[in-house]
């Protein structure tokens, strides 16, 4: 059974209710990514982090990472908070990756009352691997490591990994209401992926040229989230987006503006709540982080 341990950020900020709330949510999520990809995972939480255990690591990383709210993921191993235990561990784990000359750094983390500090624990178990592995001479790199070793001290349990990957950060999917977005190229879904973001549930209204990045990419993000074809012209095209919005009761348009573009958007659609959270950014910009959002879905 692979551990996968969970890191997220912004929810901590959040007042006491309100982050229960939100880690409910978080929780949902990652239920219904594991679900939609045919397989099933059990969590476990504590102040700060929730804990996936399930039968495949890779699976279960590749899924996560797909999770709004999470900033970044590490598979982990899992063994009390026992001196030899943290050592023996640590050596086991480093051994595939410390290869000879490499440059590398021990990052200790500590929650709850121990007989050492963060700081001592990462220099002993430094100089535990500098002995074990001497004929490989390593090298002590805190600023610029090629290998990151992470021990994670939470109470009695020690959480061990070689590294992590990052998630989309941001707030969980339903915490921030509904809106619909036009899809209809890479500029318009990532219009939609900001609004997902920021916690909003994203019905989409696609075109011709955004159903590859709707289809393939968003809907990873989102596997209960509602897409549809538009119409043939603009005619249908807005009597899509109309039908959705209306329907959907949603609380805004999500719409690849430019800042001159605005008025005839803000006289066609009246009292409605307009985004466009790709106004500012160059075509190369909406690209760019676009191929980002592509890499973190796949």
């Amino acid at each position: 059974m692979a551990v996968v341990l969970v890191r997220y950020g912004e929810l901590a900020l959040k007042s006491p209710p309100v982050r229960r709330e939100f880690e409910h949510a978080l929780s949902r999520n990652i239920l219904e990514q594991f679900v939609a990809a045919g397989t099933s995972c059990r969590l476990r939480s504590d102040r700060g982090h929730l804990y996936v255990e399930a039968e495949d690591g890779p699976v279960a990383m590749r899924l996560l990472k797909r999770v709004f709210g999470i900033t970044s993921v590490s598979e982990v191993r899992e063994v009390p908070t026992e001196r030899a235990a943290i050592r023996d561990a640590l050596i086991e784990l480093a051994a595939p990756v410390l290869v000879p000359g490499a440059r590398f750094a021990v990052r200790a983390r500590r929650t709850g009352q121990h007989p050492f500090t963060s700081q001592e624990l990462a220099r002993d178990l430094g100089g535990d691997l500098l002995e074990r592995f001497a004929d490989r001479r390593l090298v002590v790199d805190l600023t610029h490591p090629e290998v990151e070793l992470s021990v994670e001290v939470r109470d009695r349990r020690t959480y061990l990994s070689t590294g992590r990957q990052r998630g989309p950060g941001g707030l969980p999917l339903g915490v921030a209401g509904k809106v619909v977005a036009l899809v209809d190229g890479p500029r318009g879904a990532l219009g939609a992926f900001l609004m997902m973001k920021r916690g909003c549930r994203c019905a989409c209204v696609v075109t011709p040229d955004g159903a590859d990045a709707a289809e393939a990419v968003l809907a990873r993000f989102d596997p209960k989230g509602t897409r549809r074809r538009a119409g043939p012209d603009a005619a249908a095209l807005d009597v899509s987006l109309r039908e959705t919005v209306e329907g959907g009761h949603a609380d805004g348009i999500v719409l690849p503006l430019k800042v001159e573009d605005y008025p005839e958007a803000r006289a066609r659609w009246g009292d409605r709540v307009v985004f466009s959270p790709t106004v500012g950014l160059s075509d190369e910009e909406v690209a760019d982080r676009w191929h980002g959002v592509e890499a973190l879905a796949a």
